[in-house]
């Protein structure tokens, strides 16, 4: 987060920004100990587990800011174009302490990586 003083007001402003977490290496071993501990009968659903955390542990910190955007805007009902300007106001209602700029780039997240 940046934060400077504004020379008009005086006041600290700052930029709102969102920390995509990744714990996908942690849960990926705690899924694989879990396969290799299961029994017969449940190492399919485990395996399948496995792949999908697999697949999802490859995403980029954009494409998760991307799938964000896109939950944060079917949470609040959006479904219309995520390039649009009402698209933009839809995330900064869900999300108030966003700020325009943090908004545009995450919007521009969302675009750049479709589902």
């Amino acid at each position: 987060m940046t934060a400077r003083i504004d020379p008009m007001t005086g006041l600290i402003t700052g930029r709102a920004f969102v920390l995509p977490l990744k714990d996908s290496d942690a849960i990926l071993a705690a899924v694989r100990q879990a396969l290799a501990d299961a029994p017969p009968e449940e190492r399919p659903g485990l395996e399948r587990a496995v792949a999908l955390v697999e697949s999802t542990a490859a995403d980029s910190e954009d494409a998760l800011c991307a799938r964000w955007v896109r939950a944060r805007l079917a949470d609040t009902g959006f479904t219309g174009d995520i390039a649009s300007m009402a698209a933009l106001r839809a995330l900064r209602k869900a999300e108030p302490s966003l700020g325009l700029l943090t908004a545009v780039e995450l919007q521009k997240k969302a675009v750049a990586h479709p589902e």
